[in-house]
């Protein structure tokens, strides 16, 4: 039979190279017309330590993974051990011979068992035990009659760069592994991916890569930062792409560096962003505030992990919101995005340039390593290159300064909180930025009344910004008896429970909170108005999300469901605890 839907699951150990042919495979997947959503899932080592790569098709759009699988590639013992429970009735397991499968349970559960000699057919045609991961994928191409040529040329693509020997010998080792599984199993399995005819054209992205590229079109010009799990990927983007479009990459010694290179590149005009995590975002509190009083419009990018301190490395999570409304000393203004979706990150690369230099502050884009690494197959007109805008805001031209006629004062008291500012080297524009309290034009002051003016000057700029955040994204009918509530990463699991839910009879429908600070009460409250049953999803112990709907826009969620372990919601999962919610 031809299928609409299926799930692979890849397992093994660090090094074995999971992560790889995982993604390999779902390009090829979507180079065949599928939609793809794609992964992973590994432990904060080299070597060793069990690893995923999970990839979900479909013929229709996907925006999450789901947890039951059809078809396992299990390289290792604990692979068999920990994920044959997963397959579902009718499914397959393709391990090594050699490992040990409770081949009655599985025919209990009528799953199918295809033994292969993987790692014979990558020594024998390639030459390299470590080639036996395309064995495995070689083997399930076979098994569901998927186009080899595809395959192929995902194989030459991704080792060109290794040289002629090495495609050569993935060649030879897939197609072995393919005919393999042919000549022996593919009567015996069920499921079939062949082609999408006329499909178009997609890619696959994942958060981090959507983000950079938006920030690329919105005018960034230096990127700072020390690597950290799960914004690494941001800074690795920049300095690929970087000398090409004329952007500074600099790997810096420290978080603390980082942020201060910002500062002092966004002062001098340019547009300047740094991606980190939770505990790197810790050191730059300090130089936050430094942006914030010197009114520096700075971007950084905070992709969450599970903390505190070094917490779970390469896990997911939503415990920094409350963190990083408030992070660094004192009180300023600052912008907070929280994007769901690959196309919003893009969206919030670019926008979050805008939303800096329009109020002189820092804006942080808030992320998690799920939303950062998991990939989804788009249309390549998907990110919308032609909806970027730069607004650079109260920038003075050299013009402007020329015609100036009185003093120039950085810090002017204005209506808006937003003073005109210029960039250092006109005649005209000559001020002091230090991180003391200071006057107008930038003196240092200790004066009550002074103090009190500027604190006030800044934080009105909330009050201006909070046109530019828009409200709640709402995904089903407009009217519904529950409704799910949640922001960032949650959107794609929120989607499909919602879609579930609606073809089971219950009517739900989903808010997808996406600009976080300043908070868009008056939106937020608007629509969930006519909200029946509400239901929080969040992943943190506290709830976050919930204590801002209520300390700010008076809403009490009616029941929460969260979690904290470190691994993403699944649609599964949320219509488990919604059961629970129901009979509790």
């Amino acid at each position: 039979m031809r299928n609409k839907e299926m799930t692979f699951k890849i397992g093994g150990e660090a090094g074995q190279g999971v992560e790889s042919s995982g993604a390999g495979f779902a390009k090829a997947l979507a180079r065949a017309g599928w939609h793809v959503f794609g992964m992973q899932d590994y432990y904060s080592r080299i070597r060793g330590g069990h690893n995923f790569y999970q990839i979900r098709v479909s013929d229709k759009p996907i925006y999450s993974h789901t947890e039951p699988v059809d078809l396992l590639l299990a390289l290792t013992q604990e692979a068999v051990n920990r994920h044959c429970q997963e397959v579902v009735t009718g499914g397959g397991v393709i391990c090594e011979e050699c490992l040990e499968v409770d081949c009655e349970a599985l025919d209990k559960r009528d799953v199918n068992y295809f033994p292969a000699p993987l790692t014979d057919i990558a020594q024998e045609q390639g030459g390299a035990e470590v080639m036996r991961n395309t064995a495995a994928l070689g083997v399930a191409a076979g098994l569901i009659g998927f186009p080899f040529e595809v395959m192929a040329s995902v194989i030459e693509d991704n080792f060109a760069k290794k040289g002629a020997k090495a495609v050569e010998g993935n060649l030879r080792v897939a197609e072995a592994a393919y005919r393999f599984a042919g000549d022996n199993y593919a009567d015996r399995f069920d499921y079939e991916l062949g082609r999408i005819e006329d499909a178009p054209p997609r890619m696959l992205v994942n958060g981090n890569e959507a983000l950079a590229l938006g920030a690329l079109l919105g005018g960034c010009k230096f990127v700072a930062g020390y690597p950290m799990t799960p914004a690494t990927s941001i800074l690795q983007w920049m300095a690929g792409h970087g000398e090409r479009y004329g952007v500074v990459v600099k790997h810096t010694e420290d978080e603390i560096a980082a942020i201060l290179m910002l500062i002092g590149a966004a002062h001098m005009g340019a547009r300047a962003m740094a991606p980190t995590s939770g505990g790197g975002f810790s050191l730059m509190t300090e130089g936050l505030g430094l942006a914030g009083i010197t009114e520096t419009p700075i971007v950084i990018v905070e992709a969450q992990r599970p903390g505190p301190a070094t917490g779970l490395a390469t896990r997911t999570e939503q415990g920094d919101l409350l963190f990083v409304m408030h992070a660094s000393q004192g009180e300023f203004p600052r912008i907070i995005l929280s994007p769901g979706t690959v196309e919003e990150c893009f969206e919030a690369g670019w926008r979050a340039f805008n939303l800096a230099e329009m109020y002189q502050c820092p804006a942080i884009i808030l992320s998690d390593n799920f939303l950062a690494n998991s990939v989804r197959s788009i249309e390549m007109d998907a990110l919308d290159f032609a909806g970027v805008e730069i607004d650079r805001g109260e920038l003075l031209t050299d013009d402007d300064l020329d015609q100036l006629e009185s003093e120039y004062l950085r810090f002017a008291y204005t209506e808006s909180g937003v003073s005109p500012r210029a960039l250092p080297g006109h005649p005209k524009a000559v001020y002091q930025a230090t991180g003391n309290e200071h006057t107008p034009d930038g003196h240092l002051t200790e004066e009550p009344e002074a103090r009190r003016m500027q604190v006030e000057k800044r934080l009105r700029k909330l009050d201006t910004a909070l046109h530019e955040m828009d409200g709640p994204v709402q995904y089903g009918p407009p009217e519904a008896d529950l409704t799910l509530v949640g922001w960032g990463s949650t959107y794609g699991p929120l989607r499909e429970t919602v879609d579930r839910l609606n073809a089971e009879g219950t009517t739900a429908n989903m808010l997808h909170i996406r600009d976080v600070w300043p908070f868009p009460t008056e939106k937020v409250k608007a629509a969930l108005s006519d909200a029946g049953r509400t239901v929080m999803v969040e992943g943190n112990a506290t709830g976050q999300m919930a204590f801002l709907l209520e300390s700010h826009a008076g809403v009490k969620i009616d029941h929460h469901i969260r979690k904290y372990d470190g691994r993403p919601f699944s649609p599964e999962y949320i219509l488990a605890e919604l059961k629970e919610v129901e009979n509790g």
